[in-house]
């Protein structure tokens, strides 16, 4: 019998986040003792889902409500997530759909949207799950560049001439993963006009827009046009303390006319899966509509620590980092003679503080950096930051 052979699709498939994770693992099998500052659940930390939402779960499972569910997601599901996305100002609302977090949500828009050898544009760094699916797709990653020195903000005009005949889409993440930046109004709106010019869908990944760690608003990209065809995800995972129960959404908005037989592609996607798993989807009402103290909670903690990091890392030769505005991540520069891969796979082997290398995210050619995490308690930070910083000053 011959080898079973994987298919060629599969080589393009890469996911930094997870992937360093195998010489961790590798390690703590050798009895290495590893600080993971790598993979944003919260629940590994110092963070609990809020009651209401577990309780909400228990009742609908006593309820029977464990068969199959409508394609698309409950009715009060929908409802709910409709209200809060029109509360946010987005109209024009053509399809809901709920999924296994905004991963899946994400898959199910690019499946149904690409040939092929056809392209979307992402932006570097960026979360690289985008990436990983237009490779299982076929499809081309088309990146556009964050300018570290504003902000790490996009620049439009370089959005734009990255444009093809085989472009389809602009995907936006904001507030970034894993830069932390927050999109003004103005280059929101400079970024649909340029999705409109060209006929492409415009992607906004929106799950970390309840972590603004500064007195800026977050803005709903699909809010500030109503026409214009945009994909809004956004989901339970982070903001709700549940990334293991995998609920995430996708709102589909703008003319109709424009969208009608993609939106009809889509659903056949989502029926083919079935549907996403039903008791769980009895937890978003209560989430989004009840409780939320938590939150305030979270981001008193998210702000020291965040400064915390930004203050430690600034400090330490060859490092530099522009200070995260939301999100629990920063994206730290390194000035080194050597690749971040590199950098941070010796960091680990060393020190066991497991950080990921900023090409798995994209970054400019010529440059350099590692994402932390910043979710762990000030003391376990401040024992990561002191082993990099001695790392760092012993080598470099």
């Amino acid at each position: 019998m011959k080898e079973i052979i994987p298919a060629r699709s599969t080589e393009n498939v890469r996911y930094a986040i997870r992937d360093v994770v195998v010489l961790a693992d590798e390690l703590k099998r050798k009895g290495k003792e590893i600080i993971h500052l790598n993979i944003g659940d919260p629940l590994k930390f110092d963070y609990e889902t809020p009651r209401h939402m577990i309780e909400a779960v228990h009742k609908a499972m006593l309820d029977g409500n464990n068969g199959y569910g409508p394609s698309g997601g409950i009715p009060e599901a929908i409802e709910t997530i409709r209200a809060k996305a029109e509360a946010n100002g987005i109209r024009n609302i053509e399809e809901i759909f709920i999924t296994a977090g905004v991963t899946e949500a994400i898959e199910m828009t690019l499946s149904a949207l690409l040939n092929s050898g056809e392209n979307v544009l992402i932006p570097y760094p960026g979360y690289p799950v985008y990436s990983a699916i237009l490779g299982k797709l076929s499809a081309e990653v088309n990146p556009y560049y964050l300018d570290e020195e504003n902000g790490w903000l996009p620049d439009p005009s370089d959005i734009e001439k990255r444009i093809n005949d085989k472009t389809r889409a602009i995907v936006v993440i904001n507030p970034n993963n894993p830069t932390g930046a927050i999109y003004p109004e103005d280059l929101l709106r400079e970024i649909i006009e340029i999705g409109k010019r060209h006929n492409l869908l415009i992607i906004s990944d929106e799950i970390y827009d309840k972590f603004l760690l500064v007195p800026k608003k977050h803005i709903s990209l699909a809010s500030l046009d109503p026409e214009a065809p945009v994909m809004t995800f956004n989901g339970l995972s982070k903001a709700h303390l549940v990334p293991g129960w995998r609920v995430g959404w996708g709102i589909l908005s703008g003319e109709k006319k424009l969208l009608s037989r993609y939106k009809e592609g889509l659903n056949r996607l989502l029926r083919a899966r079935l549907c996403h798993n039903l008791p769980i989807q009895f937890a978003i009402k209560p989430a989004l509509t009840g409780d939320q103290s938590h939150l305030s909670e979270m981001l008193d903690k998210l702000r020291r620590r965040c400064d915390l990091t930004h203050e430690r890392l600034n400090a330490i030769p060859h490092i530099s980092l522009v200070k995260p505005e939301a999100s629990f991540y920063a994206f730290a520069r390194i000035d080194l003679p050597i690749s971040d891969e590199k950098f941070v796979r010796e960091l680990l082997m060393e020190t066991g503080v497991l950080v990921v290398h900023g090409a798995g995210f994209g970054e400019r050619p010529g440059t350099a950096h590692f994402r932390v995490v910043y979710l762990a308690p000030e003391d376990v930070l401040t024992e990561a930051y002191d082993k990099i910083e001695e790392f760092v000053k012993k080598h470099y």
